[in-house]
């Protein structure tokens, strides 16, 4: 196969399919993608199921074109090439962060891919992962090759929740050993968060509403755990709990509640990162600015993470310091998916679901 053609193994591909936000999901079969010059076609070995998708899903994003094919956490092999990619060839394993900068404005010129002016998502600005290939823009920038230690469906865990909340605690929260971390939510995102925060030697506290989410909270490393569903007043009891409130506070939910409560809940002096998505009745949150200028807190956001920026990351699964492996709950086929998908704004599994079979 030369640089630029068409993937030939097969003419039209499954993929997930809605045709209206909340609608009927299908698997139907499609024209196979091809790659852009800058760009790639990647054969789908497995693509993680995301709250993000469910929001896509629900009509939340504004980029989404109907009919849509979502996801975009994903590992796989690059099955054709643009003629202008020069770092990659087919047969390399990959995977990608969900968030590709185009290289080339001033925020990826700056090093903040994450950001970028014209950046394109998988499973968003165009079809993404739920389907047996997958074309992704501006290969040379946003592919992370994957080392043999880490396989495909432990690597598709990576490109939305987990990378996301390595930027949101390493970079953006810059948790160091003994700093008080409260986690306010304990899905993929607040788990993963949960893991790296302990990896780095910070005192976790988990918060949900979900004791079997909590107690796998608490396998991963919280010191300690707090049901939202069943206190008074959780800020009050992060505050005891912490003496006096946390470091860095994450919201990893994204709704005004728990939104509301990681600010409330930090110290003096203390950073709150937004990481869940705000949509509808959630957003704008309520922010109690007057006490963010009394005690100096900082409210960061953070977007995904620069493929860049992996190394570190993958260094420290490798070395045996992360497990993203641990969060995976389940495998699910790729007709699974379309029913797991539509639920998953009930709470009601725990871990991470991953597509492996098409």
């Amino acid at each position: 196969m030369v640089k630029g053609e068409k993937v030939k193994r097969v003419q039209r591909m499954n993929a997930l399919v809605f045709e209206k936000f909340q609608g009927k999901f299908q698997i139907k079969q499609v024209e196979d993608p091809t790659p852009k010059p800058d760009g790639v076609v990647v054969k789908v070995s497995a693509t993680g199921l995301c709250r993000s998708d469910w929001h896509g899903w629900m009509g939340h994003d504004p980029d989404i074109v109907l009919p849509h094919v979502p996801g975009h956490e994903l590992a796989g092999t690059v099955a054709a090439t643009g003629k202008n990619v020069k770092e990659f060839k087919i047969g390399d394993r990959i995977t990608v962060p969900f968030v590709c900068g185009c290289g080339a404005c001033p925020q990826c010129n700056s090093g903040n891919h994450q950001v970028c002016d014209h950046q394109s998502q998988p499973g968003f600005t165009h079809w993404g992962s739920f389907a047996e290939y997958v074309a992704l823009d501006y290969a040379d920038t946003n592919l992370v090759k994957l080392p043999k230690e880490i396989d495909d469906v432990t690597a598709a865990t990576l490109g939305c929740r987990f990378v996301t909340s390595f930027r949101a605690v390493v970079h953006q929260g810059k948790v160091n050993e003994g700093r008080f971390v409260a986690v306010h939510g304990c899905g993929g995102v607040g788990l993963s968060a949960i893991m790296i925060a302990e990896a780095l030697g910070a005192r976790v506290i988990a918060v949900d509403i979900n004791n079997e989410s909590l107690k796998l909270a608490k396998s991963l490393g919280a010191e300690a755990v707090v049901n939202a569903s069943e206190t008074q007043n959780v800020v009050e009891n992060i505050k005891d709990i912490t003496q006096g409130g946390a470091h860095v506070s994450i919201d990893a939910l994204g709704s005004a509640t728990t939104c509301f409560n990681s600010i409330l809940n930090l110290r003096k002096r203390g950073k709150h990162i937004q990481v869940g998505l705000m949509t509808e009745d959630h957003s704008p949150p309520r922010i109690p600015m007057d006490k963010v200028i009394a005690n100096e807190w900082e409210i960061i956001g953070s977007h995904g993470m620069q493929a860049f920026k992996y190394e570190e990351m993958l260094e420290m699964i490798i070395e045996g310091k992360l497990h993203p492996e641990k969060l995976i709950a389940r495998t699910i086929t790729l007709k699974e998916a379309a029913t797991a998908l539509p639920q998953m704004n009930t709470f009601e599994k725990t871990g991470v679901s991953v597509i492996n079979s098409f």
